[in-house]
């Protein structure tokens, strides 16, 4: 069946990074997946927390929100819940925080914390994907600029970082899913690969059927290709200083 916007089942959605999008965080960008639009920032604070005291290193962590109109309805702000963050903010934003720690050096920037921050701007399928991709290239900016106020000796971002969803819909494994698309799949997939084209971690799970072996082994080629796209991508866009 032919994917609702057209694109081959190998097909990428046309991704963007808008460098320097947030002037007064020491790393920003704008990510656009299609429609789906993210805004990652990078915020330098000194000090790490107690349980980093003396060990002469870092910490870098993340949080990940959904604006108010970010979906068609209205997505209430999670510190106005009464149970706090969702679940789901929750576990996107621990995969943002374990994918960049995986790939950057804490003791290139010892004691400081770097915070950062994914707020969906809009959403249509894939905004956890966006978001990795994004604040991969805001960090990368933090460090040069990082670098210049001689807070870090030497350059931190050990490797590259790039993330991209993969969902089985009937007889058909397809790359980069948008929301019509991942709301219909009968599975779903994350995968996120650093620089060298290793696995940082791979979600997979059954929507409304069982998955084969053989659909997982095409849905992570798929991503393999996928995820390499975007890493040149994010090296086009790091090229230079920001627009």
């Amino acid at each position: 069946m032919p994917r609702p916007s057209g694109r081959a089942p190998d097909a990428l959605r046309e991704i963007r990074f808008r460098r320097g999008f947030a002037g007064a965080a020491v790393g920003s960008c704008l990510v656009e997946a299609g429609r789906t639009r993210v805004i990652c920032t990078v915020s330098a604070e000194e000090g790490v927390p107690s349980w980093m005291k003396g060990r002469g290193v870092g910490w870098l962590t993340a949080e990940y929100a959904m604006l108010p109109g970010s979906t068609r309805q209205r997505k209430a702000r999670d510190g106005r819940r009464t149970a706090g963050v969702d679940g789901r903010s929750q576990e996107i934003q621990r995969l943002i925080g374990r994918t960049l720690r995986a790939v950057t050096d804490p003791a290139a920037f010892p004691d400081l914390t770097l915070w950062v921050d994914c707020d969906v701007l809009e959403a249509d399928g894939g905004t956890r994907c966006a978001s990795v991709n994004g604040a991969w290239v805001a960090l990368k900016d933090a460090e040069e600029a990082l670098r210049r106020a001689g807070r870090c000796a030497r350059p931190f971002v050990r490797s590259g970082a790039a993330a991209v969803s993969v969902g089985v819909s009937g007889d058909q494994v397809l790359l980069d899913l948008d929301y019509v698309e991942d709301s219909a799949a009968d599975a779903d997939m994350n995968v996120v690969m650093n620089g060298d084209g290793r696995f940082l971690e791979v979600q997979a799970a059954a929507e409304r059927r069982p998955f084969t072996g053989d659909e997982l082994r095409v849905a992570l080629r798929l991503a393999e290709d996928g995820v390499a796209r975007i890493l040149a991508a994010q090296r086009a866009a790091t090229e230079g200083p920001p627009a």
